[in-house]
């Protein structure tokens, strides 16, 4: 063996995760069973973990800071490190693991996709975008082990992330009976019923989530567009509502249902709904219902604050003594 290859089977002698990466969440140190076996410490700083594989199963997991000699010490780890070491298998599959155990925090999450729900009231979908940080920590590293990092040799925290974002979107459903409408006052609601997806999400992972927050939920492109176009055909009906209001309400002003086309919408509208006006006085099928009728059309105009109060008194007291 050349003097650098002696150097690095000396300096590997003893077990432990120098300087690793700030974003390492689980890092192999070694597949090979001389290394392994020939071992004779182990060193574990605070916020690390150790976790032994043989063949291709979670043996023993150490989560404390520690110093131990793994040729003579009895506590379970290294007994079975020196038990599986020791079997009569000619080329055993060892395979040994560093972990975090410390708290990771501040961790920024995004749905990946928007989430889509059906509006109960205009019947079209909605999609949701959702972000925040949280806390975490793992609370059960050899399923952690069995479940995310499998044949890999190094897992990030970026790996995670990704993983949690995918499962956040699947997970996250608003109940149908928010319509588009109803989301900002009750984004409370949602806020606590997507925790508790959320949580779940995580504890499937045996992962421990704590700080979660969200800092957002907002509409996706296609949904603003779409209640965009919602919110201008509702305005332009209104508009086209209270144009018949104004008219109307110039007709019930002038006894003979004159309309001053000086003022208001355009002369040609003015025309037709004083004359539709017009028309109803002449024709009066019934003069109890022709005053109930003038008193709904004042009870509207008061309401959209067209007709103010001396006005509509003095014009209700009109149409009760015409029964």
């Amino acid at each position: 063996m050349s003097f650098f290859g002696r150097l690095k089977q000396q300096s590997r002698s003893v077990i432990e995760w120098k300087n690793p990466h700030s974003e390492l969440l689980f890092s192999q140190w070694s597949d090979s069973g001389d290394e392994i076996k020939k071992a004779s410490k182990l060193i574990l700083t605070s916020g690390q973990g150790c976790l032994f594989i043989y063949q291709g199963q979670v043996k023993a997991v150490i989560t404390e800071p520690c110093s131990i000699n793994l040729q003579t010490n009895n506590t379970p780890f290294s007994t079975t490190i020196r038990q599986c070491m020791n079997s009569f298998e000619p080329e055993p599959k060892v395979r040994l693991f560093f972990f975090k155990t410390s708290k990771i925090l501040n961790q920024p999450w995004r749905t990946m996709s928007a989430n889509l729900c059906d509006d109960p009231i205009y019947k079209f979908s909605i999609g949701l975008h959702a972000f925040g940080h949280y806390s975490y920590q793992i609370s059960n590293p050899e399923a952690f082990f069995i479940q995310l990092i499998g044949t890999q040799e190094n897992f990030f925290m970026n790996d995670f992330k990704d993983i949690i974002s995918t499962r956040m979107t699947h997970s996250m459903s608003v109940q149908n009976h928010f319509s588009y409408t109803e989301i900002n006052e009750n984004r409370n609601e949602i806020r606590i019923d997507l925790t508790r997806k959320f949580q779940s999400v995580f504890k499937k992972l045996k992962v421990m989530m704590s700080d979660f927050h969200i800092e957002s939920i907002d509409f996706d492109e296609n949904t603003s567009k779409r209640i965009h176009q919602i919110t201008t055909k509702k305005q332009a009906i209104d508009d086209s509502h209270l144009q018949q209001l104004e008219a109307m309400r110039d007709a019930v002003r002038n006894e003979y249902g004159t309309v001053d086309f000086s003022v208001g919408v355009g002369i040609g509208f003015r025309q037709s709904m004083a004359q539709a006006f017009h028309n109803t006085q002449m024709q009066s099928p019934s003069l109890a219902d022709d005053s109930i009728s003038k008193l709904e059309t004042l009870k509207k105009m008061v309401e959209a604050e067209l007709m103010t109060k001396a006005e509509y008194s003095t014009k209700n007291q009109q149409a009760l003594r015409s029964f």
